[in-house]
This record gives structure tokens, sequence and C-alpha cells, in this order.
């Protein structure tokens, strides 16, 4: 049986009309649409300039403390030198860069001891782009300070800051930080004091306590620069961040300018730091659980002559007949203050004067005595 073709599909017609209705719509918008405005206008002028009026009080202000302060700040290059081992020259390797403050007209320039670390020879620009040599003076580690001696360079090149004090500072009071993070140089950031009484590690691993805490930035290259107050005098000098990536989360600490303005003229004058202590040698406190000790500090070895032994203390000493490690005394208080371990020692010590008289807490197998002992001074570390 034979079959009819079908007859094709209304839906394909439906298609096609409202395909060529489409065009038609779109050529009619093409054709009717107005003409689209030109992108350029020959007669376009500046605008008018809004009258600003005067600056803000707390903007003035600002601009004199960097005015005044920023001829002040230096830039610090450290560099070392190595012998190539196969042509035996000399080579000047950059160890990095940093921030510094001039701190007399004498050339004296202070910055963080970190940052002339494992350097030979040091370079600090001034304000005025000039370049010149610099000596190291000398350093006190534990405290991250260093004195550079700039040489060469011209009377009234040298600006000093004015210094004033950290131990009446407040948390809430607007700082300044001038620097040159990242190489560039004469950067001012601004904030407030976050924190005080902070404790910060050295590279030699002692902690530095009494650190300023700010919001201000601080980042890679401020370090040795000065930290300010709001009339433009020296209260620390920045020396680190705490950031997850290197650079400022607005956590920035600064060493106390009452901690430098003690330190740094006795680097000046060349003295060893001075320190008062016993005439003791210290267990490391890593080593305390060997010895059954949770906290205090062991007395591992007494000096002759010394006033720990004029008092009576202990040091840890081994039996001649088994060779068994015999505890002497641990200092358990000092004046009363519960000293925990080596950095509690150290820092109940920090700012004592040979010749004062102390009152020590020792602790012997499991009975504790009180000895006064008169300090005697240290060599310096």
């Amino acid at each position: 049986m034979d079959l009819a073709p079908s007859a094709p599909a209304p839906r394909a017609g439906r298609l096609a009309l409202l395909l060529f209705t489409g065009l038609a719509a779109w050529l009619a918008w093409r054709t009717l649409r107005p003409p689209p405005a030109p992108l350029h206008d020959p007669g376009a002028q500046p605008r008018a300039v809004t009258a600003r009026g005067e600056l803000a009080e707390f903007e003035r202000a600002t601009i004199e403390v960097y005015r005044n302060a920023s001829p002040s700040v230096v830039h610090i290059a450290n560099v070392a030198l190595r012998r190539d081992r196969w042509t035996l020259d000399v080579l000047a390797i950059p160890q990095g860069t940093g921030s510094g403050f001039v701190w007399d007209e004498r050339g004296y320039v202070v910055t963080n001891a970190h940052v002339v670390r494992g350097g030979d020879r040091f370079e600090v620009t001034l304000a005025d782009r000039t370049t010149w040599p610099a000596t190291l003076v000398g350093l006190e580690a534990d405290k991250d300070v260093a004195v550079l001696k700039v040489e060469g360079a011209r009377p009234g090149q040298l600006r000093p800051l004015a210094i004033g004090t950290s131990h009446d500072l407040v948390v809430g009071q607007t700082v300044l930080a001038i620097g040159n993070p990242f190489g560039l140089d004469q950067t001012l950031t601004t904030g407030v004091i976050s924190g005080l009484g902070r404790e910060i590690t050295a590279q030699t691993g002692r902690r530095i306590s009494d650190v300023i805490q700010t919001d201000a930035a601080i980042n890679p290259g401020n370090s040795g620069g000065p930290l300010l107050d709001s009339a433009g005098r020296l209260v620390g000098m920045n020396t680190a961040i705490y950031s997850p990536t290197g650079a400022s989360a607005g956590i920035g600490f600064a060493v106390p300018v009452d901690t430098i303005n003690r330190v740094v003229p006795r680097i000046i004058r060349g003295e060893p730091a001075a320190r008062a202590g016993f005439g003791i040698t210290l267990l490391p406190d890593r080593y305390r659980p060997e010895l059954g000790v949770s906290r205090g500090v062991v007395v591992l070895d007494v000096l002759p002559g010394s006033a720990a032994e004029r008092a009576g203390f202990r040091p840890l000493r081994r039996d001649p007949g088994t060779g068994r490690l015999l505890r002497g005394d641990a200092i358990v208080a000092l004046d009363g203050a519960p000293v925990e371990g080596l950095d509690d020692l150290l820092d109940r010590l920090e700012g004592r004067a040979p010749g004062e008289e102390v009152t020590v807490t020792l602790e012997r197998g499991g009975t504790r005595r009180d000895v006064r002992v008169a300090l005697q001074a240290l060599g310096g570390r």
C-alpha cells in the first residue's frame, strides 16, 4: 500500500517567521537609532579648582614634625667583604639596608644591631642624598642597639633628633615613624601607641623588655628608624614587626628611648655593657628537666672570689665516686619576685648597679633560704 507524503510541520514555518521578524527589527533599530555622541571634545578645558581652605590643625602639626625630623633620618647600607675562592678578588656583597637617625653633630648615628650584623663596610646616606662612609663604633646586641660614626660629613649636615622619654607614654598617644621601607627613603607613617611593656626577642635570644607596640606601618627597611611623638621627640627606635606575610600587619615594635639614651652614651664612650650579677655560670633552661627541676635557675658554676662564693652559693657538681650529677642551688626568687627561668633572672637584674644589695632565694634539696648578696660588675658580652 502506497503511503502519502507527510505535510511539512507548522513549527518550521513559525521559526522562519520569527527569525525574519527579528532580523527586520534589528535592521530598523540600526537605521532609526540616533548617532552616537562623539568621543572627543575639541573645546575641553580643565575643570575649575575648588578652594580647599586651610589644612586641619592635626595635618599642619604632622607636616611640621616631618619637616623638622626627616633631615635627621638616614639610610644605612651594610656591605660584607668576601674573597672570591677562584680569583682571590675581594667582593663587596650587600647584606641589607635599614634606617637610622643622627644622634649628635659629631657624626654618631644610631640604628639596630641587626641592621649592621655581618657587615664589614657601611654607607650612610643623609637626607640631602649625600652618601658617606661610616665605621661601626659598637653595639649592644641584647638591646638591638648599634652606633655608627659618619666620616667626612660637613658641619651642619648632621642634625640630631630631639630626645624624649618613654616611661610616661600612654596607650592611644599619637606617634610617627620615619624610615626607608623597601628602599623608599624618607617615608612617613602615622599611628598610635597600641601597647606598652611588650617583650620581643633579640637575635641573641635575649628578651628586650618594656618594648613599645604601635600600629604605625613598620615594614622591612624601617628597622633602626625613629618613632616620634607628636612634638617630634624621639620616643623609640623601630626594630621589629609581627606579620605572617613579612609586611606591615599593624603590629610594630620599638625599643624605648629610655633604653637607647642609657645604652648609646656607653657605646660612644667605649665602655662594655654595664651588667651586675653574682659571678656565677647558669644552666640553660632546656637542661632543667634532666635534673628534675621545673622552675628557677640552676647554678652551674661559682667563680672563685665572686660575690656568689662569699654568699655560699653551691654549684652543680659531679659525685667523684659514681660520676652522678649532684644538684646544688637553684635561684627561685630575687627580692621576693619569683624567678621562673633564665630570662626572668636576667630581667630582674636589668638596671641593677654593681655594689647594690639584693635578696636571693635559693632552693637546695627542697629547702629554701634567703641570702643577701652585694652584686658585682660583670664583663661585657
